[in-house]
């Protein structure tokens, strides 16, 4: 019997306006000017956000997974939906009182993607959400983009700690995911290491980007970064740059720690076997195998790149779809990279996602890393 995974958390409707030709830029400042007339192809649309990009990535990849995020009753909310249930997944709060979230995705030839976010029935997204019954036989518990939710960072995280204390606190293992954080905002001026030093005690599974996490525990080594105007992981040295980071996780209380770092690749680090024993009896998880890991895992090379939408989420849907059937933590993260490499394939999150069992005989056979700049 298939051990079942609650997706829930931030939901949205991406819609990506597709470059036409075959030229890149280095600077968006060659692209966009005031005034000039830029002629693209026909608009992608497709479901965006973790519940949709790892919650649907987990059931393309054949997990037994229950959606839980919200939308408003309104055009953009229908069509979420839809998408949702095209994929045999349901689940989804429908409020009428607000509106659904979208995102237009900037996805520029050469350049990081760039969002122009409306958060919409994300921000009020709370743990009265949850139904008590949809957790009675759940294993595992994925939440994502807490960052990108008001009610999750107000007064200090409160509802977030509150959501994954419940969670734990029925012997269901935890995994918690972060979105990029504009600085400018309400989200950007929230303590977000306070809220982490709360909420990583009841994480089971920590699976935030390098960039999210150095804008929280290394702000000036952030902005540097920013400065250079390269994409913020080009340069990274995951051993000097990144294990710092995943120590200071440890320390705070979190399990298993997998950072995602762009072209320069992953770096997970696990903890003792007595912490691992700690982590949601209902997985089931081997702490032998599990105990006192870590490691770097290179890109794979994929066949083409079109798109990076999804691509962290997807890798985060192998990620614990392998764990849950449970590969050891070096195969996890493998497969997680893999998958990555697989849905920069495609515009939209899920198209060019592939079977695990294809992608670790892929990986066995030799499959070629790169750092892809």
């Amino acid at each position: 019997m298939k051990k079942k995974i609650i997706s829930a958390g931030h939901i949205c409707l991406d819609i990506t306006p597709v470059f036409s030709g075959d030229r890149t830029y280095s600077r968006i400042s060659e692209l966009l000017e005031p005034g000039k007339l830029i002629h693209m192809g026909a608009a992608d649309v497709h479901t965006g956000g973790s519940v949709a990009n790892t919650g649907l990535g987990l059931k393309v990849l054949g997990a037994d997974v229950k959606l839980m995020g919200k939308v408003g009753d309104d055009a953009f909310g229908k069509m979420v939906q839809q998408i949702a249930q095209q994929h045999g997944a349901g689940g989804l709060i429908v409020d009428p009182t607000v509106s659904t979230s979208y995102s237009v995705v900037l996805a520029v030839p050469g350049i990081d993607r760039i969002f122009l976010h409306n958060p919409g029935a994300n921000d009020t997204f709370c743990n009265a959400d949850i139904p008590e019954e949809d957790l009675e036989d759940a294993a595992l518990f994925h939440f994502g983009y807490p960052s990108l939710m008001k009610s999750m960072y107000e007064k200090n995280g409160e509802e977030l700690i509150a959501i994954f204390k419940r969670i734990k606190e029925k012997g269901i293992a935890t995994s918690l995911d972060l979105a990029a954080i504009d600085p400018e905002s309400e989200a950007g001026k929230a303590d977000w290491q306070s809220i982490l030093e709360q909420v990583l005690p009841y994480v089971d599974f920590f699976v935030p980007s390098f960039d999210e996490l150095c804008f929280i525990l290394d702000r000036p080594k952030f902005d540097a970064l920013r400065e250079t105007g390269d994409d913020i992981t080009t340069h990274l040295d995951l051993e000097k740059d990144v294990k710092p980071l995943a120590d200071r996780l440890m320390a705070m209380g979190c399990k298993v720690v997998l950072i995602k770092c762009g072209t320069a690749g992953m770096y997970y680090q696990t903890a003792e076997k007595s912490v691992i024993g700690t982590i949601g009896s209902r997985l089931e998880l081997d702490t032998e195998l599990w105990a006192g890991k870590n490691g770097i895992q290179p890109i794979f090379k994929a066949e083409k790149v079109l798109s990076g939408t999804g691509a962290g989420d997807t890798s985060i849907a192998a990620f614990l779809t392998a764990v849950v059937q449970g590969e050891s933590p070096q195969m996890c993260t493998a497969l997680a990279a893999a998958e990555g490499s697989c849905c920069v394939t495609a515009y939209d999150a899920l198209s060019g996602l592939k079977p695990l069992d294809e992608l670790k005989s892929r990986i066995e056979a030799g499959w070629d890393t790169a750092r892809q700049n």
